[in-house]
């Protein structure tokens, strides 16, 4: 047994972690929630050309959100992160309906990998605030979220901007992380 794992047996109540993978295409808005969740300046979010990595209290949890670009040349990568994935959170930009297809393709064949099979995904959607924004059950009706069944899944709307359905949503992957 290592140092770091008796010292967390010592602590009366050890805080649990648990990984979470943030993706989404590029421009969805993965980094500026990440810096909501963080309480981190969101004034220049440029983006991601590797991927960003914080940890974030929530719910008793210390969540290591791994945030990975969504360039269509950095997308094969992705697989490289699903171990030990507890949780999904895929981002969609609410605002770009032509490239809704091209989210839900890339969604349901990340899906599809075996380590992704029992995890939980929580879809934000994103830019809510925008006026031509899709609803959340827009996104669902047109991605056919439905086919999901038998895996664990929610649709939130979300304004990373100003952090707007945030809370709700990290709250849901809390109560649906992995055991």
């Amino acid at each position: 047994m290592g140092l770091l794992s008796l010292l967390r047996k010592l602590r009366p109540n050890p805080e649990k972690e648990a990984r979470i993978l943030l993706l989404g295409l590029d421009n969805a808005g993965k980094t500026t929630i990440l810096k909501q969740l963080a309480s981190e300046d969101i004034t220049t979010v440029t983006p991601t050309a590797g991927f960003n990595i914080k940890s974030v209290a929530a719910d008793g949890f210390k969540l290591n959100v791994w945030d990975i670009g969504g360039q269509w040349k950095i997308r094969p990568y992705w697989k490289n992160y699903f171990a030990n994935t507890d949780v999904l959170i895929y981002v969609i930009d609410c605002t770009d309906r032509a490239r809704l297809p091209e989210a839900g393709s890339e969604l349901f064949e990340m899906l599809m990998d075996n380590r992704l099979k029992q995890i939980p995904v929580l879809i934000f959607a994103n830019k809510q605030d925008m006026p031509d924004a899709m609803t959340a059950s827009e996104v669902a009706e047109k991605m056919s979220l439905v086919q999901l069944q038998g895996r664990t899944w929610e649709i939130k709307g979300c304004t990373a901007v100003d952090g707007t359905g945030l809370k709700e949503g990290m709250d849901w992957v809390c109560k649906n992380m992995k055991k």
